[in-house]
């Protein structure tokens, strides 16, 4: 069976939160970063590349370059919450996702083409769902490796969707600049230029990769490669299971003991919700606690019996909290389960979680064809009410 990957990439991603929450800063360059003299650009909106502003660009640069631009400060904990559904919305369609970033990651979609009329279709769809869920655009590229999919997914930013196919591999590359083969920066790029290599097709034109080592040294092999559209590596999802957890860092210290409460339930129910897409179950349940000092503190705790129940994780992870007699602001708080079991034939830790699982397993399905938050406990309810009166408070003051 051919292999098929897939890149998605959210375009312009802190920049495109912030315009479709604040409807009067669409079509008008935004700059997401630090706001400090010594600030960097996090995401410029495409209104402002086209300024000339880019990513990891000074702040002071920046306003140079575009002094009637809108310059905020990143909102993580929105941006993370985003994160999620967009990932959510790629374990719909593939547990063999390797997350790059928030806003990025490689999918490997072998096989699923086949549910849709072709590659093409299956871009459009993810493209469509994340759009329907958070209001966002992503771009896409579908093609035979990692290197040509990543490729794709940026040759026609914002809102693209391309796919390479089997067989057009190096003639797609071959008219391209060299700097847009993968790991080829500024540097390198000139070397080649010296050299006399100014396309990608020019460098597969070579007889061997034996000709490149003198210009690139031990990355001959990989660029020559490269250049005639070749790129063995795995998507790497199996390195994201070693543990499954969830971590928030908060725009505003934590002090509120329910609000606390509801974020440790927030944290069991995502990290729940993520064991069951991967059919695993784990027995260390860790929590993470960051003060507003920096000052961090973790425990963990080893059940006898592998979970992936809510509640379970909820009742423990408030077990642990509970120990540490904080009174202190909280900055961050996260959940972590790890040590996975096999599953078959286990009974419950309590006696109600095969009912809860059943429940769970439930809900998952009505949020998988409806989408996320068709159904919230009243924990979570409450926790999305709130936010959501953040958010308008957010808007009015600005």
């Amino acid at each position: 069976m051919r292999r098929w990957i897939m890149h998605v990439d959210m375009d312009a991603f802190y920049a495109s939160v912030e315009q479709r929450d604040n409807p009067e800063y669409r079509g008008r360059p935004v700059i997401v970063g630090g706001l400090s003299s010594r600030g960097v650009v996090a995401t410029a909106s495409y209104e402002a590349r086209k300024l000339g502003v880019h990513s990891a660009m000074s702040i002071v640069k920046a306003k140079e370059l575009c002094p009637d631009g809108i310059y905020l400060r990143p909102r993580f904990a929105v941006y993370h919450a985003i994160s999620e559904q967009v990932h959510e919305i790629m374990h719909r369609y593939t547990p063999y996702i390797e997350p790059l970033s928030l806003d990025e990651a490689f999918l490997d979609v072998t096989g699923l083409h086949g549910q849709f009329t072709g590659p093409y279709a299956l871009g459009k769809a993810i493209k469509d769902d994340i759009w329907k869920a958070t209001g966002l655009i992503a771009s896409v590229g579908v093609a035979p490796n990692k290197y040509l999919a990543k490729l794709a997914s940026d040759i026609k930013k914002p809102n693209g969707l391309v796919v390479i196919p089997y067989g057009q591999e190096a003639q797609f590359v071959a008219p391209l600049p060299v700097k847009r083969l993968w790991g080829v920066g500024r540097h390198m790029e000139k070397r080649l230029q010296a050299a006399g290599f100014y396309t990608i097709g020019q460098l597969a034109a070579l007889p061997h990769e034996g000709a490149l080592k003198s210009i690139v040294g031990n990355q001959a092999k990989r660029l020559y490669d490269m250049a005639r559209g070749i790129d063995e590596r795995p998507v790497e999802y199996e390195r994201q299971i070693h543990s499954i957890g969830n971590e928030l860092t908060y725009e505003h210290d934590l002090e509120d003991s329910e609000v606390i409460d509801r974020e440790w339930y927030y944290f069991a129910h995502k990290v729940a919700k993520r064991l069951r897409q991967h059919n695993l179950k784990g027995r260390t349940i860790a929590i993470k606690v960051r003060f507003n000092d920096f000052e961090t503190i973790s425990r963990q705790k080893r059940i006898e019996i592998a979970t992936d129940s809510e509640e379970t994780l909820y009742r423990v992870g408030m077990m642990l909290y509970n120990k540490l007699n904080i009174n202190k602001p909280i900055r961050l708080l996260g959940l972590t389960v790890s040590d996975f079991a096999e599953t078959w034939g286990q009974t419950s830790l309590f006696e109600e979680e095969t009912s809860q699982e059943d429940l769970a397993k439930a809900v998952d399905g009505l949020e998988a064809k409806f989408g996320e938050g068709i159904v919230m406990k009243g924990a979570l309810w409450e926790r999305a009410n709130q936010q959501k009166r953040e958010e308008e408070n957010h808007n009015e003051t600005i």
